[in-house]
């Protein structure tokens, strides 16, 4: 956390929960640190009346009485970002808890990597110019993924001294660059976005290897993603499926008020797997922002802060970073919780009035960036929210849902039907999808926004039609609407289903996605076919499509040549249908 002034200047007047009232006799600014009590409890003002200030404290304040001095941080709440981030598991002010013992010591003020040193090597020499977000050295064994040392933001200039090749601690000055000094490790305000050179540019797709997301719902790198589902609908598993999977450089997951057991088995689960791009774990290039439900409340305030200022960190080095939040629900709960604290007007459901433009200040900092460097970097946001009762209209999922640009809606009735991922198809959508789709047909698959397109039609006209199938049964339904609610059923289980426990299936590649896809529209094509040429429905529908339905599961992750051939059978087997 910082060096604490030694001076008492304040004393504590009230104590009110997290909520504290200090009478300060010298100047404090709004967002503050504040170290309350002998503990140096760390705290963030949050009102200033007069000579009465108000701090938000990240711990629990038993013991904190009336009369107990306060001393002030003199600076925002701040993150040290440094190589030790990566495979770390932190609370929500970016605190190391491996290792910690069974909890933090109340207000200690630890940090990532500081009681280890790192091998830092120089890529400038001393005399050169160097701008703001430009590389001084790259420091090693930090990781699968490069760490580099840039020169900060608001600074640049001759480079007056750099450091040799060796190993030095976190807080050890590497280079001076026009008179300010440059560490391994650097502190960074957690509210306050880190500055880029431009933003947007070309889409890139983010590829999830889920193929209902990459086939219906794309987001681009840089995009903003909600993820509303019910209890049992399974946000979690998707969620992990896509830090596995994806192809982000780094993954910083916020485990934001979700149950410690939960929150435990997310952890085990990250450290056992098995990276698929390096080899090695996958935790070694994930950060794990753990704040769970028992934490203190406002410690969840501050960790979707912490979450993104370090995805922010690791693009400026020109990295493509996601950042999971499960869930933003809890995170307004902490919100509604203080506000109510304070006194501040509630509006719908108790929460405060200033919600939406919180979520819209969270879900702002993601985006594709030509850093300070000059390279392309890029954070994409996927909040998860868990909306009480399942109820879609509540004001966490309405306001998200304004301000994101994908929705992947997860809904209970497939849940229940053992249908995973359950993502809705009538309930999603990618305002991006347009976009990617001409990025996805000048990367080589001219196919692409044709085939998305007309999965979309199938699956709509299928859910039509699935409605006059309750009241009337198939039956009643002419022989061609029966093929169209055999193609919704073909596709929902022989391409939209994907099991996460399946070595073959877990992953998917754009090549077996799209082939699966033409296999499923080959296969409706010729059953449209024989339904023209007089075969009855019935006997199309009673006909065994267990090749088509079962390639997902029989074939590697990039065996489209296998998906074809298992096509071609089933074009065979139709052959001979009369």
């Amino acid at each position: 956390m910082g060096a604490v002034r030694a001076k008492v200047s304040s004393r504590v007047l009230r104590v009110a929960g997290p909520l504290v009232e200090v009478a300060y006799t010298e100047g404090v600014a709004m967002h503050d640190l504040v170290f309350l009590g002998d503990a140096r409890l760390p705290g963030e003002v949050v009102a200033i009346s007069g000579d009465i200030v108000t701090v938000q404290v990240y711990e629990y304040t038993g013991g904190l009485a009336p009369g107990d001095p306060a001393y002030p941080g003199g600076r925002p709440l701040s993150a040290l970002l440094g190589p030790g981030l990566l495979g770390g598991i932190f609370d929500g002010l970016l605190r190391p808890l491996a290792g910690a013992g069974d909890r933090l010591v109340p207000g200690a003020a630890q940090a990532a990597g500081q009681d280890r040193s790192w091998s830092f090597v120089p890529r400038v020499k001393e005399g050169a110019r160097a701008s703001a977000g430009e590389e001084l050295g790259e420091v090693r064994g930090a990781g699968p993924v490069k760490v580099r040392v840039l020169v900060p933001p608001g600074a640049g200039g001759v480079v007056e001294r750099i450091a040799g090749a060796g190993d030095y601690p976190q807080d050890a000055v590497v280079a001076v660059v026009d008179g300010t000094d440059v560490r391994i490790g650097a502190t960074w305000p957690v509210r306050r976005p880190r500055p880029v050179r431009e933003r947007g540019g070309e889409p890139q797709v983010l590829s999830t290897g889920q193929r209902v997301i990459d086939l219906l719902f794309p987001v681009a790198h840089g995009g903003t993603v909600a993820v509303p589902g019910g209890f049992g609908t399974g946000k979690t598993v998707l969620l992990q499926q896509i830090a596995k999977w994806c192809d982000a450089d780094v993954i910083v997951y916020v485990g934001c008020g979700e149950r410690g057991n939960e929150m435990a088995d997310v952890i085990a689960e990250f450290s056992a797997l098995e990276d698929p791009r390096t080899g090695g774990r996958l935790a070694e290039r994930t950060v794990t922002v753990a704040n769970t439900s028992n934490m203190p409340m406002m410690a969840r305030e501050a960790s979707i802060h912490t979450g993104a200022t370090v995805a922010e960190y690791f693009r400026d080095m020109g990295l493509d970073v996601v950042v999971i939040a499960d869930s933003t629900s809890r995170w307004a709960e902490a919100l509604r919780e203080f506000a109510s604290r304070t006194g501040e007007l509630p509006a719908e459901e108790g929460y405060p009035a200033s919600l939406a433009s919180a979520i819209a200040a969270f879900y702002e900092r993601a985006g594709a960036v030509t850093t300070l460097g000059g390279e392309r970097g890029s954070v994409t946001v996927i909040g998860a929210v868990s909306p009480p009762g399942g109820d879609m209209t509540e004001p966490v999922t309405a306001h998200t849902e304004r301000f994101v640009r994908c929705l992947w809606s997860l809904d209970r009735d497939l849940a229940y039907a053992r249908h995973y991922p359950a993502l809705s198809w009538s309930g999603s959508f990618s305002r991006d999808a347009a976009t990617l789709g001409v990025r996805q047909a000048a990367a080589g698959d001219p196919a692409w926004p044709a085939r998305r397109a007309r999965v979309a039609a199938l699956l709509a006209e299928a859910d039509r039609l699935a409605d006059l199938v309750d009241l009337i049964g198939i039956t009643a339904l002419p022989d061609q609407e029966r093929v169209s609610v055999l193609a919704g059923r073909l596709l929902r289980e022989g391409v939209l289903q994907q099991s996460a426990l399946s070595d073959r299936d877990a992953y998917c590649g754009a090549d077996k996605t799209a082939a699966l896809v033409d296999a499923v529209l080959a296969v409706v094509d010729r059953c449209r076919e024989l339904v023209d040429s007089g075969v009855p429905a019935a006997v199309v529908e009673d006909t065994d499509f267990e090749p088509v339905l079962r390639a997902r599961e029989a074939v590697g992750p990039h065996d489209a040549g296998g998906v074809a051939a298992r096509r071609d059978a089933m074009l065979a087997r139709l052959r001979e249908v009369r």
